[in-house]
């Protein structure tokens, strides 16, 4: 029985080296897989997938507008697995989508993406995916002190954080840092913080 999986993390956990290594797995089997990401995060080049660690493949690229369903059934029929990168930026109506393409076409989806912003607030993807996911796995990372990361903050151009903003913007390293939960409230300024 197919699953709709949803991995998770913050950034910089290699949930895009995961992605790419199992597609390859399955393609050095024999078996076709589809890669989607999303239009929004272009920096590795339009329809592409990349790792920090230097590997990549093509993909296409979805808006917050297309049905997945019909995507799929029209590209991905013959594929084993279905390959979603940065799912923070699906839609409610597009999880529900992947899960009919696990439930009524039998193909599993796997879904790659970051679970909170840097408000620590839900992206709408994640939202959904933890509600409707057969399947959840944290990809973990770690923090500047050895502990979990599992937030992430938005710096300005002077390397502070930023508390209020659009959810989306996107960047990499020169943006965004992990965090473990006590240092990310260090960070924004916490007035609870315990020293």
């Amino acid at each position: 029985m197919a699953k709709l999986y949803f991995h998770y993390s913050t950034m910089n956990a290699g949930k895009s080296t995961l992605l790419l290594q199992a597609s390859y797995n399955y393609r050095e089997r024999g078996m076709q897989t589809l890669l989607l990401t999303a239009a929004l995060d272009n920096r590795a080049g339009a329809g592409r997938i990349a790792s920090r660690i230097g590997i990549s493949d093509a993909a296409l690229v979805f808006a917050d507008t297309d049905d997945l369903f019909a995507l799929i059934a029209d590209k991905g029929r013959d594929c084993a697995c279905i390959f979603v990168d940065e799912a923070q930026f699906l839609t409610r109506d597009q999880v529900w989508q992947l899960a009919r393409v696990a439930d009524d076409v039998g193909i599993p989806v796997m879904c790659y993406g970051l679970r909170v912003d840097f408000r620590g607030e839900l992206f709408p993807g994640s939202a959904a995916l933890l509600a409707l996911a057969d399947d959840l796995r944290e990809v973990r990372t770690i923090c500047h002190c050895g502990r979990k990361a599992t937030m992430v903050i938005r710096r300005d151009e002077q390397g502070r954080a930023i508390t209020k903003g659009q959810q989306v913007q996107v960047g990499g390293n020169e943006t965004y840092i992990s965090l473990c939960r006590r240092h990310w409230r260090e960070a924004v300024g916490d007035p609870s913080t315990i020293c």
